[in-house]
């Protein structure tokens, strides 16, 4: 029964996205106002049927109904509730229908939220009310409809390529959710990131209804910088949710390892932020705006590389979901066929719109800043593409095969990050369309100073020597820290990002140079000695769960003959599946944490055991926290997002 009507929602969801795309686009083509109004009960129905869908799905799960394929494929009666509620997201099908249900909620929130976005500003307010009221209706409706036609294509792919609700053959008892996602990090880490990932389309969407009707103004720009900027901030927040997952579930104690699909979250981020940036100057600047508009299609078309690049099988990751090839050649299709359609109608669109500009600026401007730190993102998001997608081709090709890590993108990224921190530290200090140069000097120089002697005492006072790698990283951070504050009070969303950024890369820096690890064999009474603590191996006991069993050691921490705390790490099977994993075992701390990982079991009770001891890297995540909160605050601050501010 919840198989039959779950099929049956999502059929229906599929009726009402083409009535949703087809009928409202035929309205704006024949200028028929009957077949407009078609577009938001269309897309209210839709979301209705695609929601009904998600919940007979989670009720399966939660019932275990293991004559859904699907169901008995990612759950198993032992798992736990908790996990059985987000197995629906735990593999293929499930993460394409959360996918389209995430689409309909963004298509929803802009349905209600169009007109608190749409606040009058000069370029449209000049216009008389009648008018301004037909271009607002038309380009809602034209968003909607493209939003309808991209969830008709996913809905497509899932009905005939992903159907969560096939039928099992016989009646398994279920093969249980890979153990690596039966973590509480996995509860909010996909939600979060598919927010930012599908937030984008809705930037998309407007910007290809502005350039259909030919409306590419700053009108445009204040409307999609709030859109861009909220699917910016969770896919942050899922970027960010993502690493601190990696960093407590693999048991290796990094945060980031360019696996190539954490590139592929990362992609949309660069193009996301420069896109932000590119937009305050096609709102309050009318410049450019056909590289803004560029930019939206850009970020939607990455996005939708990643989801091609998680599901196609041709990455081997630890974060992939499939390995079909017919659906990747699906998702590859799709991705060409709505990237030459956008780009279409961009080529249309900046050709037959009239985009003003104002007077020119000078060199030293906070326009030249903003454009140069576009550019240097799209740089920076183009060489991460390349890395990516470069040993691809060349096997695709058949002209061998490659490797590209870690080594590769640390040596190509540092002299984009330095450039890009010193953009970020002056762009704040400029003024808007003239700058003096000999007055920005003024204001810099003390920084400088001021940035250099703190990154000089810092390092010489917690690590004994001097790198100036490292003095060149920190003195940008704090030089960004400082060009910010006085911005703080009347932009406190850009002064908080921009410092959360700068707290992210000190995080990094210091993590990476004060970090010691060590792995050891240990017998029960043994102690080993990391930083400035003990960890003393005290036994080893028997644990077990509903869907597991497994060995936890006990450890006791000591700090100048004190008991700071005692850890706990396990070695667990997953009976299920027979899989062996590692649970670690970490004390936080604001400045530093401690962290154990149990290896392999040795003979005569000895265990190996990996023991890190990690100052700051806590400051990675807080950093991350703080750029989505700074993000925000910039996109709900109506007050002080109007079209004259700073002017």
């Amino acid at each position: 029964m919840i198989q039959f009507f779950g099929e049956l929602s999502l059929y229906a969801a599929l009726i009402f996205s083409l009535l949703q795309c087809v009928l409202p686009l035929l309205g704006f083509r024949h200028k028929e106002a009957h077949l407009l109004a078609f577009a938001r009960p269309s897309a209210w129905a839709q979301a209705v049927f695609v929601f009904a869908a998600y919940l007979f799905l989670t009720i399966a799960f939660a019932t275990n109904d293991f004559s859904i394929a699907y169901v008995a494929a990612n759950s198993h009666p032992s798992l736990p509730l908790m996990y059985r509620l987000t197995a629906v997201w735990g593999a293929h099908e499930g993460s394409i229908l959360l996918w389209i249900l995430l689409l309909n909620l963004w298509t929803i929130f802009f349905s209600v939220s169009h007109t608190f976005f749409s606040l009058p500003i000069p370029a449209v307010d000049a216009l008389p009310i009648k008018q301004k009221a037909v271009i607002h209706y038309h380009q809602q409706v034209l968003v909607l409809a493209i939003l309808g036609c991209i969830s008709f294509c996913f809905l497509i792919f899932l009905l005939f390529t992903s159907n969560p609700f096939l039928s099992s053959v016989g009646t398994p008892a279920g093969h249980d959710l890979n153990p690596l996602l039966q973590d509480p990090g996995f509860v909010i880490h996909p939600p979060m990131l598919y927010l930012g990932y599908v937030g984008f389309s809705v930037a998309f969407a407007l910007t290809q209804a502005a350039l259909l009707c030919k409306q590419l103004d700053s009108a445009w720009a204040y409307c999609t910088r709030r859109y861009a900027l909220i699917a910016w901030c969770f896919l942050t927040l899922g970027i960010t949710l993502g690493s601190w997952w990696a960093y407590r579930v693999l048991g290796w104690g990094g945060f980031w390892f360019w696996d190539p699909v954490e590139n592929a979250s990362l992609l949309p981020w660069l193009s996301g932020t420069a896109f932000i940036h590119v937009l305050i100057l096609a709102e309050k600047r009318h410049i450019a705006n056909a590289w803004a508009a560029f930019l939206a299609i850009l970020c939607f078309a990455l996005s939708l590389l990643g989801t091609f690049l998680v599901r196609s099988g041709v990455l081997i990751s630890v974060h992939t979901f499939a390995s079909d090839p017919a659906r990747g050649l699906f998702l590859l299709t799709l991705f060409v066929v709505l990237l030459f359609a956008s780009l279409i109608i961009y080529t249309y669109g900046t050709r037959s719109a009239t985009i003003t500009s104002e007077k020119p600026f000078s060199l030293f401007a906070r326009e030249t800043g903003l454009l140069l730190n576009s550019f240097l993102l799209f740089t920076a998001m183009f060489t991460i593409l390349l890395g990516t997608l470069y040993p691809l081709i060349l096997d695709a090709l058949h002209l061998g095969v490659i490797s590209i890590g870690a080594p590769y993108f640390n040596k190509v990224m540092m002299p984009l990050l330095f450039i890009l921190m010193i953009v970020m530290g002056l762009g704040p200090l400029c003024q808007w369309q003239e700058q003096l140069l000999q007055n920005l000097w003024q204001q810099v120089w003390k920084k400088i100073l001021l940035s250099f002697m703190l990154a000089t005492l810092l390092l010489w006072g917690v690590t004994g020597h001097l790198d100036i790698i490292a003095i060149v990283s920190l003195s940008l951070s704090f030089w960004i820290i400082q060009s910010v504050l006085p911005s703080a009070f009347y932009l406190p969303g850009m002064s908080l990002a921009h410092i959360g950024f700068a707290v992210l890369v000190i995080g990094i820096l210091l993590s990476s140079l004060l970090s010691e690890e060590r792995e050891v064999r240990l017998h029960p009474g043994n102690i080993v000695t990391l930083g400035p603590y003990q960890f003393l191996f005290l036994n080893t006991q028997g644990t077990s769960d509903t869907n597991y069993r497994g060995i936890r050691a006990n450890f006791d921490v000591i700090k100048n003959n004190h008991h700071v705390i005692s850890l706990h790490p396990e070695k667990r099977i997953y009976v299920v599946r027979d899989m062996v994993m590692t649970k670690v075992d970490i004390h936080p701390g604001i400045f530093r944490d401690l962290y154990i990982a149990l290896g392999e079991p040795l003979e005569g009770d000895d265990w190996s055991v990996r023991v890190y001891y990690k100052p700051f890297i806590r400051w990675i995540w807080f950093g991350g926290i703080m750029m989505m909160t700074g993000g925000f605050f910039a996109a709900f601050s109506r007050a002080r997002c109007k079209y004259n501010e700073e002017k």
